[in-house]
């Protein structure tokens, strides 16, 4: 038989891949934004925002490639995904505006420098919290009639998705912390060690609770968690939870510097393979699957080649600005 390439599930493939790169690099200066309310005023918060200040923006690269990936190679979940979840997802676009803006004026406006610190940790929490509920309302399903939106306006706002967004806070914080754990010194080490002890007992904790309510939320969840014989497979998920935890709290128990951060980087991992299992092979779930929200195959041909090459470029230059900027960070920059 010939070989035929799954080319929507290549580009569903790329989409998850950049989700995941977005919340991995985007988490962890999002959950720097969430601590700095209890970060000490002066040199604590200039060398937190040091640390993140080459990086940040470059992150965000993922959002706009998973967003306008998800509308060229998946119109149709682009449509309904929109219609059924505008309110957080506008909500997160506005605090991720305003949270730039109060990146830039903290160091131009010193005058002003505690309302643009109030409204970086603001703004960090709303679009957190907004991304947390925009994923928990997708896993609950949408409701759709004539491959349209179908629900009301507040359908996304239920306690599993208000659940799954104060997790997501919980995990940005961790990752903020592990990562300034990483790349700072002294008395905000310190600090951000005893803070990464607690929101690693939050986020395991939340993630616990969203892993308990998933599979009760619709009988397909649960038949591939757990029925027989992919159970053998799935059941490897919250074991791999279970090692990665253990090695986080020993990395911040014996002070080490980047075992905390890839361990949290792990979880993040795990938590998106445990999303995969739970929707696959749907896009929207309960009943849009990959092929049937995908673009015509033409469509996704043209798209092709400009995936396979900007995609590597991204992934160069982000690489390399990591590299440039790597080490410890104090509060005049890099060093």
């Amino acid at each position: 038989m010939p070989f035929i390439f799954d080319l929507p599930m290549f580009f569903a493939f790329i989409i998850a891949f950049a989700i995941l790169a977005y919340v991995v690099m985007d988490g962890f200066d999002l959950g720097v934004g969430i601590l700095f309310p209890v970060l000490s005023v002066g040199r604590e918060r200039d060398s937190a925002m040091n640390s993140i200040a080459p990086v940040w923006d470059g992150n965000e690269t993922w959002l706009v490639m998973g967003g306008g990936g998800l509308l060229a190679a998946f119109p149709l979940a682009y449509g309904m995904i929109l219609s059924a979840l505008y309110a957080p997802i506008i909500a997160m676009l506005l605090a991720l505006v305003f949270r730039g803006v109060a990146f830039e004026f903290r160091w131009r406006d010193p005058g002003h420098r505690e309302i643009w610190d109030t409204a970086f940790g603001a703004g960090s929490l709303v679009a957190a919290l907004a991304q947390g509920i925009t994923l928990g309302a997708l896993l609950q399903g949408i409701a759709m009639r004539d491959r349209a939106y179908a629900g009301g306006w507040f359908d996304w706002l239920t306690p599993f998705s208000v659940l799954v967004g104060v997790s997501l806070v919980c995990g940005y914080g961790l990752l903020g912390a592990t990562w300034l754990v990483m790349k700072s010194e002294g008395s905000l080490q310190e600090r951000s060690y005893r803070i990464a002890f607690r929101l690693g007992i939050a986020t395991i904790v939340a993630m616990a609770a969203v892993s308990a309510a998933t599979p009760f939320l619709r009988e397909a969840y649960w038949m591939r968690w757990f029925a027989w014989p992919q159970v053998l497979f799935t059941a490897q998920v919250p074991l791999l939870v279970a090692i990665v935890t253990g090695v986080l709290f020993w990395g911040l128990r014996r002070r080490h510097h980047y075992t905390p951060f890839l361990m949290a980087l792990a979880l993040f991992g795990l938590g998106l393979a445990g999303l995969g299992i739970s929707i696959y092979p749907n896009v929207v779930p309960p009943t849009v699957s990959i092929w049937d929200a995908a673009a015509p195959n033409d469509s996704l041909k043209f798209m092709l080649p400009g995936v396979l090459v900007m995609v590597p470029i991204i992934l160069a230059y982000t690489g390399y600005s990591y590299w440039v900027f790597r080490g410890k960070t104090g509060r005049e920059g890099y060093h």
